[in-house]
């Protein structure tokens, strides 16, 4: 029971001592043996001799048995040595073998038992393992596989509850999904529905609004212009100008704008007098300042009617009234620049007068279409834009690349 208790609590360094121990107490056994034999030898050795140089020294063939003797004692000497470092070798090689396997044992068990521990969820039991430190080190283990299952139990938990969350969420959002798809459908459809509309309302104003400036025209042939007809006149040529807008925007991703050669002077000249009726309707007056010389250009006459109306119609809505608008055409090098100036009510963001929908002066009729249909323009043909505005003066600045530059 003792030794079972010496070797129970047994550590790996603890075994190491105890084997350098052993070795060491052999090999002192075993010496002091050897001395003991050895010493034993020499003095019965010593004892002939003495009596060979009393008695008889001449006597040859007694020194020479002494000296078999001797050397007899010599080669047991050295196979006693030979033989104790044998044994001691066997004796070391055979424990560090046996404490070795043990501790290979006691390496495999704790692997195998941690392992088990972490899969099947069982404590490690110390009673397979021989060295003290692998016991230590079980019971460290204990405490963490103790940890880890119950981090498991808490994740087990939170991750169903977290499925019932995620089927829920799922569910939701296939009804929000199936709900878009179904609102999605209906947004194509209105927006369909809408586009048709709109080919079908500007197919049909066109006609009607023929016929009225035709009837004007007509009319004033024969009679003097008076205030009402002035006012069914702009309005007319409002509608016209909005309804040319729209005719663009219905037709302009189904037909090629072909450019032809334009003689900007004529055809800006032929605007404003277009709109001059309009502009004294709102109290103001068109000014145009032609330029020496015709000037031309390789551009469509939609878009350039789109660029040059929207400009005007913006100008006349917002210049304070009885004020001037000065429209000049002048070249500037290669480029003919179409400037469009009033004195109106400052931009306080110049950068977005383009935008879709942007309109300072919340008071006016409009979305703000006209001039990001300008802008989207110019983009496409790459004609320069600018705007300056303060509290005397507002311009806007087109410039076009003229044609022999």
């Amino acid at each position: 029971m003792k030794i079972k208790l010496l070797f129970q609590n047994i550590t790996i360094k603890r075994a190491d001592i105890f084997t350098i121990l052993v070795v060491f107490f052999f090999t002192m056994v075993f010496v002091g043996v050897l001395v003991e034999e050895m010493y034993k030898d020499y003095e019965r050795a010593l004892e002939q001799s003495s009596i060979v140089k009393s008695s008889e020294l001449s006597n040859s063939d007694i020194l020479e048995q002494n000296q078999k003797k001797l050397k007899s004692l010599l080669i047991k000497t050295v196979l006693a040595i030979i033989t104790l470092s044998f044994i001691i070798f066997a004796i070391f090689l055979g424990l560090n073998t046996l404490f070795s396997k043990l501790l290979q044992r006691d390496t495999q068990t704790f692997l195998d038992a941690l392992k088990n521990a972490l899969d099947m969820e069982e404590p490690i039991s110390a009673r397979r393992i021989f060295f003290q430190d692998f016991r230590e080190m079980a019971g460290y283990a204990n405490e963490m596989v103790a940890k880890i299952n119950e981090q498991k139990k808490s994740l087990k938990e939170l991750n169903l509850g977290l499925e019932e969350r995620v089927k829920k969420k799922t569910a939701a959002l296939l009804e929000i999904n199936k709900n878009l798809e179904a609102e999605k459908t209906f947004s194509q459809e209105l927006l369909k529905s809408q586009k048709e509309f709109l080919r079908y309302t500007v197919h049909e104003t066109n006609t009607p609004l023929s016929v009225i400036l035709t009837s004007m025209e007509l009319y004033l042939m024969k009679h003097p212009k008076d205030r009402q007809l002035s006012k069914i006149e702009a309005a007319t040529k409002n509608i016209f100008s909005i309804y040319d807008d729209l005719s663009y925007l219905v037709k302009k991703d189904h037909i090629e704008y072909k450019k032809t050669v334009v003689n900007l002077n004529n055809f800006l000249s032929s605007r404003v007098d277009f709109f001059r009726d309009v502009a004294a309707f709102s109290l103001l007056e068109f000014i145009y300042h032609a330029p020496s010389e015709e000037l031309h250009v390789h551009f469509n006459e939609t878009k350039l009617q789109r660029i040059i109306d929207n400009t005007l119609t913006n100008a006349i809505k917002y210049t304070l009234p009885n004020e001037k608008v000065d429209v000049s055409l002048l070249q500037v090098g290669a480029f003919a620049e179409f400037v469009v100036s009033s004195k109106s009510k400052t931009i306080q963001d110049t950068d977005r007068v383009f935008d879709a929908y942007y309109r300072e002066a919340k008071a006016k009729d409009g979305f703000g279409l006209g001039l990001r249909l300008v802008k989207s323009i110019c983009e496409e043909e790459g004609v320069g834009v600018s705007v300056t505005s303060d509290a005397s003066l507002t311009t806007f600045r087109y410039r076009f690349k003229v044609m022999g530059e």
